[in-house]
């Protein structure tokens, strides 16, 4: 795990808002200690969580999405450290473990024009890069018997995440995706619009659910490619559930995961789909946060349910009163993945 740049417990502390008669998570929290061999430490500790941050927006960029997805991980940690750790959810069931080191990447793509072909060839090029330590990391972390909780970034680490989950089960793994977008575009150079479509054509994604899809946004030879591939993948559109009454919510959920259960399955939230959630691609219109919260309970729940990732929060495009709340959501949404998991 040499490019991850690991949370310490001083750093716990720093983003830990201790007050007198309480316990925030962040006193309760695991870090992995300087001494220890992280992946050692990872397979013995107590934590059944593990928390790796992905703070990148190269992909988003590769896109031609706006930037600013870098920016979830930090304001996401602040929120999380500071939840009460509590009957409901505990804290020394988490670790964090870290985030990617994309320093150097995110210095290089600042100089680079996605309107030059060769140089959005070479923000694919540093796609690729991070999809190999997203892939690896998430791979030890399911090898160790944890669970890992991904916080991007943009949605172009779902790849690396579906890599390193089927590397992990030793062979490939199914996905559902809470997203406007089907992210399924053509292998053109990897992106944030093209990680399911790269990881079914290597082979690691078996099945794959799009559940709440915009029918504005899908592109006429996306739907094409997936009709060709109907038996792998499969959809459903948020206007035939919340606009035209076509379908429930609850049981396109039962539907989806009769779909995708009978394998190891990720489970993919793209905070672009829920309405006025700062994002690259932000949406006026979209599912509650309401349903998002009760659509990971619900697949969290299932035993399996292998990782979760939360993605495409773009704190920096928030306005600065309100720039905490992606973070605020992503703590939630956390702690219902976690609830669900533990049964409760």
């Amino acid at each position: 795990m040499e490019n991850i740049i690991r949370f310490t417990a001083t750093d716990l502390s720093k983003y830990t808002s201790h007050r007198s008669g309480e316990i925030k998570f962040g006193e309760r929290m695991l870090t992995i200690p300087k001494d220890e061999k992280p992946f050692e430490f990872l397979k013995s500790c107590e934590a059944n969580y593990v928390i790796l941050g992905v703070p990148e927006d190269l992909g988003v960029r590769a896109n031609f999405g706006r930037a600013g997805a870098s920016s979830a991980w930090e304001s996401a940690i602040k929120a999380i450290v500071n939840l009460q750790h509590n009957k409901f959810s505990k804290g020394n069931k988490v670790l964090i473990l870290g985030h990617i080191d994309v320093t150097d990447a995110m210095k290089e793509a600042e100089a680079l024009n996605i309107n030059e072909k060769e140089d959005r060839k070479k923000l694919s090029l540093l796609v690729e890069k991070v999809d190999k330590e997203v892939s690896h990391i998430v791979a030890r972390i399911i090898t160790a018997g944890k669970t890992p909780i991904i916080i991007g970034g943009g949605h172009n680490n779902a790849y690396g995440n579906i890599k390193g989950a089927a590397l992990a089960n030793g062979k490939p793994v199914n996905a559902i995706n809470f997203d406007a977008h089907t992210d399924f575009r053509q292998l053109e150079g990897r992106h944030s619009g093209n990680g399911f479509s790269y990881a079914m054509e290597e082979g690691f994604l078996k099945k794959y659910y799009i559940f709440g899809l915009h029918e504005n946004y899908a592109s006429k030879g996306v739907m094409e490619s997936i009709k060709k591939l109907s038996e792998r993948v499969r959809y459903n559109t948020y206007e035939q559930i919340a606009v035209r009454k076509e379908k429930s919510f609850s049981d396109e959920m039962a539907h989806a995961l009769g779909y995708i259960e009978d394998e190891k399955f990720g489970i993919e939230i793209d905070l672009d789909s829920l309405p006025n959630v700062a994002s690259s691609a932000m949406t006026p219109s979209g599912f509650s946060v309401e349903k998002v919260r009760q659509f990971i309970h619900y697949f969290g729940k299932n035993k399996n349910a292998a990782y979760l990732h939360l993605c495409e929060g773009a704190p920096a495009l928030d306005n600065e009163k309100n720039s905490h709340l992606t973070g605020k959501l992503i703590a939630y949404l956390v702690t219902d993945f976690i609830k669900a998991k533990n049964g409760e």
